[in-house]
């Protein structure tokens, strides 16, 4: 290495469990590299095919460099630069004159294009509370999820993942973890290596499914009747740990009554599998001691998807898995972080002025019905950040006639003219993660992470943190907190409490990370922050809020079961996973990404595309009642009879008929958390 190249400490900041501790090579002031750091026991060295390449979207010609001002009609993609002092001065007189109306018409949107808590949601969410603007509920990804775990074991807490290594039994529940969590497959196949038994749980063969000793391949949203038939099996064969039900768990015996209303035989017609096969995997779990479920987000995006999480998070209990170290359930690692919030996001700055949440995954509806009781104030201005909407938010084609109003004041801070930057009236050039100082917790770990800026911003791209503090200068917010740097903030984020006990911000950037003092084995002996302090199989605040107290088996919106007039009509159900280069909607316009994946393309078994006249390799129409979404057929047997698998999530602009899948997925929420239910939408395929 010569004199003018250097290392610097970096952490990924993208919405994915593995948050790797990066290695940024600069030449000359270039980020020549990237790559993961061997001493950060996670990332061991290795990043997926998407960050190793994060140089060319750093270096991508087509960077957002300058402010833009739309000079044409929205979603034309014609704009103008102008200086920044221009355009700043026009955004804070336009949020200026919309707040003297009603500050709730204004909305933040944003979400986790980056996850770190400097450049998400600190500096913005000051300024936002300060203005008295609406809430957004950020619901996309995890809430239901969230919501589920929360009411049974009390907090987002889970295993160590480094422990995986030493489970003899690995349960891969919802989740393609080749690709979207490279790491604990590494760890996974460590394991296996030493003698671990793999199952994948998914309602397709996915490159992980294919890797597992076995695949238990279900219909979307049927996981909870899964989960109960796995402990009629574990009941029936007295597999449990009764010590650790007594002494830890509250509401085993009603559990237990509505578990023995779900024999295999009555799952397996339900979910589509074989009851032997539910068998088999239910006495391995019963067995094979310690027993670890990696949960993942694909199986709660669904109605019901915040009830499934609550039943299969009853299983590492019921085994005793918790005992070890390596037993129990991850689905995330949120928790085990103390993070001050309130320090980040100053909420207090909002003082007595109204409030009012907005759920993300309901935009395009909250957009297109201005004055609905529902949504309350019209939305006259929103500034988009870290986010997507118009490519990730279900019922896109919502989104965009949203977004097409000409009263919508629209800004968007941005690395690229993206399908929402293309609708808005400002667009603001903001800094790539190798440009800007932040700092990182991980949900799929347990260690805090300091990302050092490696290179100078590109043309004129500002921090997020930058433009939102020139916004609130220029809206008179005259608060301190607003004249807070980067390390400032990051240092404030790190709380004064048990869950960091050792870790302060001078020694994490000193080192770039560290990790959690907490337990390997987090409820061995109890100690659940729930109500009870129990396991909690049942729920007084579940009930307390309308819903079963118990788990409950809630069937998608749209199905046969649900509604058989629609599936009719529409007799396939559609999940839409991950592509294996793309990371949500984010580096879709790599070149040398595209080239393994050049186009959208949707799985369809031989079975139905043998009914529809449809050839490998064709060129097909998805289509509902909410749109219609050109893509390339593969006729493989890797999903389901009666299932397409529709791989997200490309820019509408990049897709063929200038639409995504999201043309076609809906704006109902779960039953718990609010989220959305992406893999709950039936259709149907024909021949272009």
């Amino acid at each position: 290495m010569d004199a003018t190249t250097t290392v610097v400490r970096a952490a990924c900041p993208h919405d994915c469990p593995d948050t790797c501790a990066l290695l940024v090579e600069v030449r000359d002031g270039v980020a020549v590299s990237v790559r993961g750091d061997p001493d950060h026991a996670p990332t061991d060295g290795v990043l997926c095919a998407k960050v190793a390449r994060y140089t060319e979207r750093v270096n991508h010609p087509d960077r957002v460099l300058q402010p833009l001002r739309r000079c044409g009609p929205k979603g034309s993609g014609r704009f103008e630069p102008v200086p920044w002092d221009v355009a700043l001065d026009a955004i804070a007189t336009r949020l200026r004159d919309i707040a003297a109306r009603d500050p709730l018409a204004i909305l933040p949107y944003s979400y986790a294009g980056t996850m770190g808590l400097v450049q998400g949601e600190s500096m913005a969410a000051r300024f936002f509370h300060r203005l008295g603007a609406s809430e957004l509920d950020r619901t996309i990804c995890s809430a239901a999820g969230f919501a589920g775990l929360e009411l049974v074991l009390g907090a987002a807490l889970g295993m160590d993942v480094e422990a995986f290594e030493q489970s003899r039994l690995i349960v891969i529940w919802g989740s393609n973890s080749i690709t979207s969590n490279l790491h604990f497959w590494r760890i996974a196949q460590r394991a296996k290596r030493a003698g671990a038994r793999l199952w994948c749980i998914d309602p397709w063969r996915n490159d992980t499914a294919d890797k597992c000793h076995d695949h238990l391949q279900l219909r979307p949203g049927t996981d909870a009747a899964l989960a109960y038939a796995l402990m009629h099996a574990l009941i029936e064969h007295d597999q449990l740990d009764h010590d650790y039900i007594a002494r830890h768990t509250l509401g085993f015996a009603a559990l237990r009554e509505r578990a023995l209303a779900w024999p295999p035989e009555r799952a397996a017609a339900l979910c589509g599998v074989p009851a032997a096969q539910i068998r088999a995997l239910a006495w391995d779990l019963g067995s094979i001691q310690p027993a670890a479920i990696r949960l993942n987000y694909g199986m709660q995006r669904v109605r019901g998807g915040a009830d499934a999480v609550r039943a299969i998070a009853c299983l590492p209990a019921l085994l005793g898995a918790w005992r070890h170290p390596a037993g129990g359930l991850l689905l995330s690692s949120s928790g085990h972080f103390g993070v001050d919030v309130d320090a980040l996001e100053r909420p207090s700055l909002r003082g007595p002025l109204a409030t009012r949440r907005v759920n993300m995954s309901t935009i395009g509806a909250a957009l297109l019905h201005p004055g609905d009781p529902a949504f309350g104030p019209r939305i006259d201005a929103m500034v988009v950040y870290n986010s997507n909407p118009m490519a990730v938010a279900p019922d896109s084609g919502s989104v965009q006639r949203g977004l097409a109003r000409d009263e919508l004041f629209t800004v968007v801070l941005e690395h690229f003219r993206t399908d929402t930057a293309d609708y808005a009236d400002y667009i603001l050039p903001a800094t790539t993660q190798l440009e800007h100082f932040d700092v990182h917790k991980s949900y799929g770990h347990r260690y805090w992470l300091v990302n050092n800026p490696a290179i100078a911003p590109r043309g004129e791209a500002l921090p997020n943190s930058e433009i939102f503090r020139r916004l609130a200068a220029r809206m008179g917010f005259s608060e301190p907190c607003f004249s807070e740097s980067d390390e400032e903030i990051a240092a404030q984020a790190i709380a004064d409490d048990q869950r960091n006990a050792g870790i302060d911000f001078a020694g994490l950037r000193a080192q770039g990370w560290r990790k959690l003092a907490g337990p390997a084995a987090p409820f061995a002996e109890g100690g659940f922050p729930t109500p009870s302090g129990r396991c909690e199989f049942t729920s007084e605040r579940a009930a307390e809020a309308g819903h079963d107290s118990l788990p409950a088996v809630i069937l998608p919106y749209e199905c046969a079961e649900t509604q058989p007039d629609l599936a009719a009509r529409y007799p396939l159900s559609m999940i839409s996973p991950p592509a294996r280069n793309v990371l949500n909607s984010t580096f879709v316009n790599i070149a040398t990404l595209q080239a393994g994946e050049p186009e959208p393309t949707l799985l369809l078994h031989p079975l139905d595309a043998a009914a529809r006249g449809i050839a490998d390799g064709a060129m097909v129409r998805s289509f509902n009642d909410r749109g219609s979404y050109p893509c390339r057929a593969r006729v493989s047997d890797r999903t389901r009879q009666g299932q397409v698998v529709a791989f997200g999530v490309w820019w509408r602009k990049l897709s063929p008929g200038g639409v995504n899948v999201n043309e076609l997925t809906h704006q109902r929420l779960t039953e718990l958390g609010a989220g959305p239910c992406f893999y709950d939408c039936l259709v149907e395929v024909t021949p272009v």
